[in-house]
C-alpha cells in the first residue's frame, strides 16, 4: 500500500519494488503519478470494492485494508480467515501524512482549511502496520527508500525483525508529532493556555496528562561541554519572540550556551519601552540599561561592568545603528541579538569574523502572550506559569519614615524590574537607568549584596538597592548604609522586617515593600 502527501522519491521506490515483483495498490493523487509514470499499480476501490467517497475523506477505511495489515501472519486462524474473506495480506505500508502543519502556517488559514487537512486514513494504516511489524513493515520517511529498496534486495524480498521494528518506532513517532501538531493548533486557535500539555481535563489550569510537541531545530557542536553531545529542539509554534525564529546574518553557528544566554537575553530586553540594552553572562545580566538613544544605553550598560561583558551575549530592542556598532566592535561579544541591523552596523560588525549577528523582529514589538515555563528533573518535569505578571506600584508600600524623592522613585522601579531576571539569592544596585552592580546566585543574601556594592563601588553611593527577595535579617540594610545607599526595594514579609525597618530608619534610607517576590532558580 502506497499512499504518500509527500511525493519525494516515490517513483523510484515503487519502481524498486516492482522489479522485485511486488504488487501495489494506491491512492488518490498517489495512484495518479504512478500510474502516469508508467508503473503498475492498482486502485485501492478495486481492493475494497467501495468507491472513494465523501469527497475522499473516506478511501482507505475498509476491512479489506486494514485486515490485511493487521491479521497476525503467526496465527493460523487469523490466516484463514483471510482467505474465506478474500482478503489479501498487505506486508508494506508507505504513507506520510497531509501536510498539516505547513496547512496552519499558511497567513489567514480558516479553521475549515485546518479540519481538511487533518488525516485520518493515513495514521489509521500508519499505527495498524506499526501494530504489527513483526509482519509488516511500515515507511514514513522518504530517506528510508533506498535503505528500505536495498534490505529487500539483500533480504530476497524480507525485511529484518530489528529493521521493521526501527520503522515501526519512527511510524508511531510520525503519528504523534502529527496529533501533537493538531492538538497545538486547536489549542492555540481556540485561546487555550495549555499549549505544551495535553488534556482530558478542558478546563484544569493542569491537566492530568502532558506533553511537549518539539521538532529537532538544529545539531549543535557539543553540549554546555566540549564532552556533551547536544541539540536544540524547538515547540511545534513558537511565539514570535522566541529566539527560534531569529535569522542569523552573521558568524559562526550558535552554541548551547550561545542559545540559552541569547533566549535569556531576549526576554530581558523586552522588559521595557525605552532603547534598552542588556549584556548576559551565564543567563545573568552583567549589564543593563535605558536610555534616549540606543547608543547611549549601550555605553551605559557596559560601564556597569566592563570587565563581565567581555565575551558577553547583547540583546536589543532597538535596530543596531552605526553608532551603537562601533561601540559593539571595540570589544569581543559573543552574539548581538536586534530586531534590525542598519547597513552601516553591519558593515562594521561583519569584520568580526567570528561575531553572530541575530535578527529577531519581534523584539521591537514583542507579543504579550502568556506560556509555562518547564523545568527538567530527572524523571519528570516542574511546569508553571512564566513570571510574567505586571507588579502594580499602587500596591508598594513605603515602611520607613522617610519616603524616596521622584527620582529615586524611578531607579527603584528601574532596579525591581530588573532584579527579576537575576539568579537568586539576587541583589542589583542601580542608578540614572543602569545597573551598576549584580549579586547572583548566592547561598546567603547577604553575599550577594556584598558582591553587587563591592562591583558598585564608590558609584554605589546615592544608588538604589533591589532585593528579589525578602530580608531575613537587618544586615543587608546594614551593609547599604555603609555604601550610602539612597533607597531599597525588597518584597517584605519576613518575621523580622521591623528589624530591617529600624537599620533603614537609622540610617535615613527610605525602604518600598512590593509585597511579592521574583525568585529565579
Amino acid at each position: 500500500m502506497i499512499s504518500v502527501s509527500d511525493k519525494e522519491g516515490i517513483l523510484e521506490f515503487a519502481q524498486g519494488l516492482v522489479a522485485m515483483g511486488v504488487e501495489i495498490i494506491s491512492t488518490g493523487g498517489t495512484y495518479a503519478a504512478l500510474k502516469g509514470a508508467g508503473i503498475p499499480v492498482t486502485a485501492v476501490q478495486e481492493v475494497t470494492n467501495f468507491p472513494e467517497c465523501l469527497g475522499g475523506r473516506v478511501k482507505t477505511l475498509h476491512p479489506a485494508i486494514h485486515g490485511g495489515i493487521l491479521a497476525r501472519r503467526d496465527v493460523p486462524e487469523q490466516m484463514a480467515e483471510l482467505e474465506n474473506l478474500g482478503i489479501k495480506p498487505i506486508d508494506l505500508v508507505v504513507v506520510n501524512l497531509y501536510p498539516f502543519g505547513a496547512t496552519v502556517a499558511k497567513e489567514g488559514v480558516t479553521l475549515q482549511e485546518a479540519l481538511e487537512n487533518i488525516d485520518i486514513g493515513g495514521p489509521t494504516m500508519i499505527r495498524a502496520a506499526a501494530k504489527n511489524f513483526p509482519a509488516v513493515a511500515v515507511v514514513v520517511n522518504p530517506r528510508r527508500y533506498s535503505e528500505v529498496l536495498k534490505a529487500l534486495e539483500e533480504g530476497e524480498g524480507t525485511l529484518s525483525m530489528d529493521l521493521r521494528r526501527e520503522l515501526a518506532l519512527e511510524a508511531f513517532g510520525h503519528t504523534a508529532q502529527y496529533d501533537s501538531l493538531i492538538y497545538s493548533y486547536l489549542a492555540r486557535e481556540s485561546g487555550r493556555l495549555d499549549l505544551a500539555l495535553g488534556s482530558d481535563q478542558p478546563q484544569a489550569d493542569f491537566p492530568a496528562q502532558g506533553f511537549i510537541p518539539m521538532v529537532k531545530h538544529q545539531e549543535l557542536r557539543y553540549g554546555e561541554n566540549p564532552h556533551q553531545k547536544a541539540a536544540f529542539y524547538r515547540d511545534i509554534y513558537p511565539p514570535a519572540d522566541s529566539l527560534c525564529w531569529a535569522e542569523q546574518l552573521h558568524g559562526k553557528e550558535l552554541s548551547f550556551n550561545n542559545i540559552n544566554d541569547a533566549a535569556a537575553a531576549v526576554e530581558m530586553a523586552k522588559v521595557f519601552t525605552e532603547p534598552a540594552v542588556v549584556a548576559i553572562k551565564h543567563a545573568n545580566p552583567c549589564g543593563w540599561a535605558i536610555a534616549d538613544t540606543l547608543a547611549e544605553a549601550y555605553r551605559k550598560a557596559y560601564e556597569g561592568d566592563p570587565v563581565s561583558i567581555f565575551g558577553g551575549i547583547i540583546a536589543c530592542n532597538r535596530p543596531v545603528d552605526g553608532e551603537t556598532a562601533s561601540q559593539m566592535a571595540e570589544i569581543f561579544l559573543e552574539v548581538i541579538v536586534a530586531p534590525d541591523f542598519t547597513d552601516e552596523a553591519l558593515e562594521i560588525l561583519t569584520h568580526k569574523k567570528n561575531l553572530r549577528l541575530l535578527r529577531l523582529e519581534a523584539l521591537a514589538n514583542p507579543p504579550k502572550d502568556r506560556w509555562w515555563d518547564w523545568k527538567r528533573v530527572k524523571g519528570g518535569w516542574l511546569v508553571q506559569e512564566a513570571d510574567l505578571v505586571q507588579d502594580d506600584r499602587d500596591a508598594w508600600q513605603v515602611v520607613t519614615d522617610t519616603a524616596p524623592d521622584q527620582d529615586d522613585w524611578k531607579d527603584l522601579e528601574f532596579g525591581w524590574k530588573t532584579v527579576k531576571y537575576v539568579k537568586s539569592n539576587a541583589i542589583v544596585v542601580a542608578k540614572d537607568g543602569m545597573i551598576l552592580g549584580v549579586g547572583a546566585g548566592q547561598m546567603n543574601r547577604l553575599e550577594a549584596a556584598r558582591i553587587a556594592l563591592r562591583q558598585a563601588k564608590d558609584k554605589a553611593e546615592g544608588a538604589i538597592l533591589a532585593s528579589d527577595a525578602f530580608f531575613p535579617f537587618d544586615d543587608v540594610v546594614k551593609l547599604a548604609a555603609e555604601y550610602k545607599i539612597k533607597a531599597i526595594i525588597q518584597p517584605g514579609g519576613s518575621i523580622r522586617d521591623k528589624d530591617s525597618i529600624a537599620a533603614a530608619n537609622a540610617a535615613g534610607i527610605p525602604m518600598v515593600f512590593t509585597q511579592r517576590r521574583h525568585f529565579r532558580h
